[in-house]
Order: C-alpha cells, then structure tokens, then sequence
C-alpha cells in the first residue's frame, strides 16, 4: 500500500473520529434542556456512548493498520495508539470534570471529585497492570528486572504523591479533633506499609545475596534494631521520668544515692587492699634488696646521729638508716616528744645548718599517720629525711613554721586532706576544700558525704 493511502485512511478515520465527537457534544447539548436530573443520566449515557465509539474507532483502526504493517511498525503504532487513547481519555475525563464542576452543587461537587478520582485512579492502575504484561511477554528477563523495579518505584512514588493528596485535602475539611485520630490512623499505616515492603525487599535481596553479604545484612539490621531500642527505651525512661509523682522520684533518687554509695565503698576496700598489697610487696623488697656494701652517705649518717644524740640524748631518736630506695638519703625516725626539739638543733646548729625545707607531706598507713619532712644543708652539702609517725585517731605534732617559713602552706595541706593537727600553726586553715567539707579526701576510709558528687 502507498503512503498517500495511508495518509488518506488516517484523514479519513480523523475526520470520523472528529464527527462523533462532534455528534456527540451536539447531542449532550440538546438534552442539556431537559429537566436536571434527566440531563446527567443523558449527559453520562451520551459521554459512554462517544468513549465507546471512540475506543471501537480505535480498536478498528488498530486492526487496520496492524494487518498492513510489518512488526516492527506495528509496535511503534500500538505504542503510539496506546498513548493517544490515554492523553484522549485524561483530557476527556478532564473536560467532563469541568462540566460537572459549573453545573453541581458543592456538596455533589466533592462526591463528584472523590467518584472521578477513584476512576481515574483505578483505570491508571489497570493501564499499568495492562502494559507491564504486554512488556513482560516482549522483554527478557534482565530487562523484565529493570522494568519491576522501576515499576515499583513508579508506583511506590505515585501512591505516596496520591496519599499526601488525599491528606491535605482531608485537612482542610476536617476539624482539630479529627485531625490528630487521622494523622494518628495515617502514620501507623504508613508505618505499617513501609516495615511491610521493607521485609518484603529484605526477602528478595536476602535471596539474590551470596552468604557472606547476608551476614553483613544481618549484622547491620541487628545494629540498626538495637539502637532503636536504645532509643526508644530513653525515650520511654523520660516519659516515665515526667509522668512519675514526687514521692516515687525522691525514692528513685535514694535507691540510686544508695546504689553509687556502696559502689563507692567497695571500690575504695578494694583500692586499699591493693595499696596494702603493694606495701607488703615494697617492704619485702627492701628487706630483700639491701647490699652488704656501706653507703657513701653512712659517715654524714653516723656525724648527724652523733650530734643529736649528744645534745638531747640516747632516746631522741627512735630509729636512722639509709633509704636505698631513695638515692640513699640519711633518715630520721623521731619520737613524737622530741620532733620539734631534733628539728631546732638540726636547723640552727652550726655544724648542721639545715636552713632549706624542701617538702614536707603526710601519709595515711591505715595503722598510723606520717610526717615526712625533706630539709637541707648547704654548709654539709647533704639532705636528710626527718620522720615522725603519729596516732591516726588524734593526729596531732608541733608545727615548724617557726623554723622554716617553707613549712606554712605543706602544713595547711596536711589538715586539710588528712586532718593532722599542727598547733602553734600561725594560720591553721582548709586550703583546697572549702571550710564545710566532710572528711579528709586523703585518708583510706575516706568515704563521700554527698555521693552524687
């Protein structure tokens, strides 16, 4: 056949097609003048009419062509024919819509829009359902992939635009209380609809993926679980937090109080029973580690002793060695009685002259208390360590402001982390801690008065 008969049959089928549809707003129009409710049903009967006429038209022309085309152009035609019955068929439905619009009523109007809607709707869906078979039976199955997924997007995007729709519209007829029941409805469905085709895709990947990215998968969903139960657990514990009465809140309050309490005591038991461990240890290890050889610092030992001795007697002193562990500094174990006495004699003797205090500290043996002082001599060219031990009960010594200023601030250290009492200390004070604070941090029964803090 030769294109001018092709272009005469196309003419020709236009042409009739424009006919009916000319007939048929020609006759809508004539029974438009009788009664209202005679002219819906006529206008509807005359609309089916014309789409019926119309879709035989195109069924026939279909046919026409498809017997005188070869294959390839009958798909481009069936594509074609496809897509101008659909753009006919949306801006008819379109046109119709209008009509009704400017002669109904408002209350029929909306009835009117939801019926058009669901139509609509429903024909797209069929359409849809209809080409994705006609596609099914020409593609292969790579492409047959490909096409579901973009189909499923399609229809996935489609029906969420459709819902965000229908929301809005509902919105603006509803009132406030029946809002938030269909927000409510709403959200659970759409939560529903998505972990729903979220199982579903896991299914279908889960059997597409090799063993080693399901463990992956899994271990990811699993991750992804847990911390939306964390979530929603804190979420749940701050509800509750805001829900409860005052009464249970101060209990919560004491059970946790009691709680960090008796884990702060058990931690501070177990601290000093390793610390004591370790002294055992280093206490094993001097009495081990002790050379037969003398130390270079035994001769300025034995001159200090000697001097002490001679001025205040056998018992001044109640125990001298050499501390090996302490690049073997010379040290001087004093009687309480005598502390205050040995430390002026070494200060202002003229052979000794310590004249530098350089540290003085207190420790906490559990057994008992300590001073440790740490003085100089430059005359000597020697340090010496002075130490006294006290009754942990009542710690209490003289204290040497007197004889070395360097002692004010080490002494109000002492009191104040492990309440040693200095007397005759010039100005006694807590210098760390402020004047209300309970205990003395330093000690190993120390326990927290507050323990939130």
């Amino acid at each position: 056949m030769s294109e001018k008969e092709d272009l005469a049959k196309q003419k020709a089928a236009a042409a009739a097609k424009a006919k009916a549809v000319a007939l048929a707003r020609k006759q809508a129009k004539a029974e438009s003048a009788d009664a209202e409710d005679e002219t819906d049903i006529a206008k509807q009967k005359a609309a089916a009419a014309a789409k019926a006429k119309a879709v035989a038209l195109a069924r026939k022309r279909a046919k026409d062509e498809a017997a005188e085309k070869p294959e390839d152009e009958m798909d481009i035609a069936k594509q074609k024919a496809a897509a101008a019955a659909k753009a006919k068929a949306a801006a008819l439905a379109r046109k119709r819509a209008k009509e009704e619009a400017a002669e109904k009523p408002e209350d029929e109007m909306d009835i009117a829009k939801q019926k058009v809607a669901a139509a609509a709707k429903a024909k797209a869906a069929a359409l849809a359902r209809k080409q994705a078979k006609e596609d099914a039976t020409e593609k292969p199955e790579g492409e047959m992939d490909v096409a579901k997924q973009k189909a499923a997007a399609a229809a996935k995007a489609k029906a969420a635009a459709l819902a965000r729709k229908q929301a809005k519209e509902d919105a603006t007829e509803k009132p406030e209380g029946e809002m938030d029941v269909a927000k409510q409805k709403a959200a659970a469905a759409a939560k529903a609809k998505a972990a729903a085709l979220a199982r579903k895709q896991a299914k279908a990947e889960s059997a597409e993926k090799p063993e080693d990215e399901m463990d992956i998968a899994k271990q990811k969903a699993a991750a992804a679980a847990k911390a939306k139960a964390a979530a929603l657990a804190r979420k749940r514990s701050k509800e509750d937090a805001t829900e409860k009465p005052e009464g249970e809140m101060d209990v919560a309050k004491q059970k946790a109080a009691a709680a960090a309490k008796a884990k702060a005591e058990a931690a501070a038991k177990a601290k000093a029973a390793a610390a004591a461990k370790n002294r055992t240890a280093v206490k094993e290890s001097e009495e081990v580690i002790i050379p037969n050889e003398l130390s270079p610092n035994q001769s300025k030992l034995d001159q200090i002793v000697s001097a002490i001795e001679s001025h205040l007697g056998q018992g001044a002193l109640l125990e001298h060695y050499i501390n090996r562990l302490s690049k073997d500094v010379p040290t001087l174990v004093a009687n309480p009685d005598t502390y205050f006495s040995i430390a002026k004699f070494m200060r202002y003797d003229e052979q000794l002259d310590f004249s530098y205090l350089s540290e003085l500290h207190g420790t906490d043996f559990e057994s008992h208390m300590e001073i440790y002082v740490h003085l100089h001599s430059f005359k000597m060219n020697q340090s010496v360590a002075l130490k006294v031990k006290l009754d942990r009960e009542s710690p209490v010594i003289p204290s040497l402001v007197s004889l070395w200023s360097g002692a004010n601030w080490p002494e109000c250290e002492a009191y104040d982390l492990l309440g040693i009492n200095f007397y005759e200390h010039p100005d006694l004070k807590r210098i760390l801690l402020g004047d209300d604070w309970k205990g003395y941090p330093l000690r190993k029964d120390y326990q927290p008065y507050d323990v939130e803090v």
